[in-house]
């Protein structure tokens, strides 16, 4: 099993069915985006005390093992 199943979840209730972090609405692409945009981790955690580390760590494994899938699919 994937580590980052435990904190990464697919609601088609919340978000339209994006992937968000669990117990927020806070989706996958909102904290990739964040990250992109120079955001430290501690910044992120500073602004969105609802997560810790290990849910930025699960986004970045959800992404990369989505990205993984999608490249090697074909």
């Amino acid at each position: 099993m994937k580590p980052y199943l435990n904190r990464i979840s697919i609601d088609p209730n919340i978000r339209f069915g994006k992937p968000c972090v669990n117990g927020t609405r806070l989706t996958v692409y909102d904290v990739l985006g964040w990250l992109a945009s120079g955001m430290t981790y501690d910044q992120i955690l500073l602004d969105y005390p609802e997560l810790a580390m290990d849910d930025i760590l699960s986004c970045l494994a959800f992404a990369a093992d989505k990205t993984h899938k999608l490249r090697f699919a074909s």
